[in-house]
């Protein structure tokens, strides 16, 4: 019997799950953005604010669903995991209660508290911002600012890398939040695992690392992520293998003490002298993350959903020991002023070996146009990271001027760099 499946969400993290199930089961998606890369996967397509609990229900129940899986974390906040799991359809993705550990980061930092959960840096939460300026201004030491609720990766700011405590103390009186959690600032190289929850069971894929900053260098604002890159194992150059089991240890304690989770649990980790600290979770795929992850798993991602909804063991999972780098190309000024509403042509053919994702574009009756947010990215897969960069390069060749790329994502000396980084930290 095919599986009929109901896919939320329109970025380059969909399109990415869009091309692991389309082979395997009768797919359907919703979104608020019409996505090339998915309506082209679909067999059917519907415009809708992925928030909207009663639209996607809606949806769900008009394509005769067996599954649903769900992208973005907006939708998780907004309960549309609960209202299809009450309409009877099985869905991969936590309810909005067990969505805090990403949605509320107060929440998620007591939690980790309170469950004993290895790897919580230092910490005070706040609900008054002028309180927690105050602690700011009076910490013994660098510190990252962030904000309780969603903010799309952008929100979060930390002193002694791009901003002094003046400024830190600034930005929290002068910004729209008033719930702040104020945490130590972790000094090392971050990294994410993924994995797949139900049941209790988790199952992990190899660890990856995105780059936030908006420039080359590492420079810049924060972005929801310019690119990321894995390596032909589970771990990555600057990490062993003890470290990427002390970030599984996490992971599963986090699970333990939240047994109905189910979906992708993501541990965002700072790879310290000391060992992986927590910088957070997120209680879906990570974008890019999902692109690097899911090209080179070889069990099929429909197995993973339907041993979760039938309550079975969930399958081991196998890769294809491939290598991937992932380069975003985003609209000029993002993401303070990015350059939206540009009618852009994408040649795919140009893309040669590697994978092409569309993600925030808007597929109209008149042509493809940008949103304020990414617009494409590509994927290289190869034997090293360097072959996959260079394959990953080698598709931007005809990017125009209209887009800014991080150029430097998986090259050789960005990655040196990383290892030598880790080196010193930890006095090698």
């Amino acid at each position: 019997m095919t599986e009929t499946v109901l896919l939320v969400g329109g970025g380059g993290r969909e399109h990415a799950i869009a091309r692991a199930l389309a082979d395997d089961a009768a797919l359907y998606a919703c979104a608020s953005n019409r996505n090339p890369g998915i309506a082209a996967l679909a067999d059917g397509f519907e415009t809708a604010e992925e928030r909207d609990a009663d639209a996607v229900v809606a949806y769900a129940e008009a394509v005769d669903a067996d599954l649903a899986v769900i992208g973005p974390e907006s939708a998780l906040e907004a309960g549309v995991a609960d209202a299809l799991d009450a309409a009877g359809v099985y869905t991969f993705g936590p309810r909005a209660a067990e969505a805090r550990i990403e949605t509320d980061k107060a929440f998620q930092r007591r939690f980790m508290d309170e469950h004993d959960v290895p790897g919580n840096p230092d910490f005070a939460t706040f609900d008054d911002a002028g309180a927690a300026a105050d602690y700011v201004a009076e910490y013994d030491g660098d510190v990252a600012v962030k904000p309780v609720g969603l903010t799309g990766g952008k929100g979060v700011r930390v002193t002694g890398d791009q901003l002094t405590t003046e400024a830190a103390v600034e930005y929290i009186r002068d910004a729209e939040w008033d719930e702040w959690v104020i945490e130590e600032r972790l000094v090392g190289e971050e990294f994410t695992v993924q994995a797949f929850v139900a049941d209790g069971e988790v199952r992990t894929t190899p660890a990856v690392q995105d780059h936030k900053r908006a420039y080359e260098g590492d420079e810049g604002p924060n972005t929801g992520g310019m690119g990321s890159y894995t390596d032909t194992g589970l771990t990555l150059p600057f990490m062993d293998e003890a470290d990427y089991e002390a970030a599984v240890d996490v992971i599963e304690a986090v699970v333990d003490a939240l047994p109905e989770y189910k979906g992708v649990l993501y541990g965002q980790f700072m790879l310290t002298a000391e060992g992986p600290k927590v910088v957070e979770f997120n209680a879906r795929f990570g974008d890019p993350e999902a692109m690097n992850t899911l090209p080179v798993l070889e069990t099929p991602f429909l197995d993973v959903l339907t041993a979760a909804r039938d309550g079975e063991s969930l399958p081991d999972l196998s890769f294809s020991g491939e290598a991937t780098v992932c380069k975003y190309a985003v609209p000029a000024g993002y993401p303070v002023e990015p350059d939206a509403g540009a009618r852009i042509e994408v040649d795919e053919s140009s893309v040669g070996d590697a994978l092409l994702f569309y993600a925030s574009v808007d597929q109209r009756e008149d042509g493809l146009y940008t949103t304020t947010s990414r617009s494409f990215a590509v994927v290289g897969l190869g034997d090293s990271i360097a072959e996959a960069e260079a394959d990953a390069e080698a598709a931007l060749s005809t990017v125009d001027d209209g887009f800014h790329v991080r150029h430097d994502i998986g090259t050789a000396d960005l990655v040196r760099s990383r290892v030598d980084h880790m080196a010193a930290l930890r006095g090698e």
